[in-house]
């Protein structure tokens, strides 16, 4: 099977009990595929593999869907990649655009073909949005605070499909996990899929009505191994 998974609150949440038990179901078997889906830059990816027992991706898609890299070799995958480049205006002409949106204030974090900002009650968010359109970007608002702006159609869900199309990875296979809005992409993409326990609100409600969702109980990697006894993807007796 292939795992595609968003990192924080997700395969990097739960009980530690149950990261260990994924883990090391993952390392075990060679024909377990996994993406790494994230909202991180791929520069604060990296450190996890410090710890010898986080397994090795295949692929890492990362930047909400901006970046997407070989697991192993780190080099880009194209021509996936450029196609994403193309469709990017450039962080300066989004930044000098977006810098007079009122109480909206930039993400110091490492990111590649995409912006993030943080916004509160205060921030003017139909301003945001007008300007995002200008740009011909689209905007992504998730936990009530996070704000990423990016290329026009590129999202989680869009990188994940492109990289299934390119290497034939076969559809009732592929399970995807997430716990926050911009992982709602992946879980319009036409997969099986588990919105772990503790999603953030807007996540549940938006999936609730979305075919072969998997609400689990469990939250983080206890979910996702949750969803895979609930799917039958793995034989019962390993999970």
């Amino acid at each position: 099977m292939l795992l595609a998974t968003d990192l924080d609150g997700t395969f990097l949440g739960g009980a530690p009990a149950r990261k260990t038990d994924l883990y090391h179901l993952i390392n075990r078997y060679e024909a377990f595929q996994l993406v790494f889906v994230s909202g991180r830059g791929l520069d604060t990816i990296l450190p996890l593999f410090n710890d010898p027992l986080m397994p090795q991706p295949d692929f890492i898609i990362c930047d909400v869907g901006a970046t997407v890299v070989n697991g192993r070799s780190l080099q880009p995958v194209e021509p996936i990649q450029s196609l994403i480049e193309e469709r990017w205006p450039g962080k300066e002409k989004v930044a000098a655009l977006l810098g007079e949106v009122r109480e909206l204030l930039p993400q110091e974090v490492p990111q590649q073909r995409r912006c993030s900002y943080f916004y509160n009650e205060h921030t003017d968010i139909d301003d945001l949005r007008y300007r995002v359109e200008q740009l011909n970007c689209d905007l992504i608002l998730s936990a009530g605070k996070f704000a990423d702006v990016l290329p026009k159609g590129i999202n989680k869900g869009y990188s994940l499909r492109s990289l299934a199309k390119q290497y034939r990875f076969a559809v009732e296979n592929i399970l995807v996990a997430g716990d926050t809005f911009n992982d709602l992409a992946l879980f319009r993409a036409g997969y099986k899929g588990v919105v772990v326990g503790n999603a953030e609100p807007g996540l549940m409600e938006a999936t609730a009505h979305l075919p072969g969702i998997y609400h689990a109980r469990e939250e983080g990697a206890g979910g996702i191994l949750e969803a895979m006894r609930h799917f039958d993807l793995f034989n019962h007796h390993v999970i």
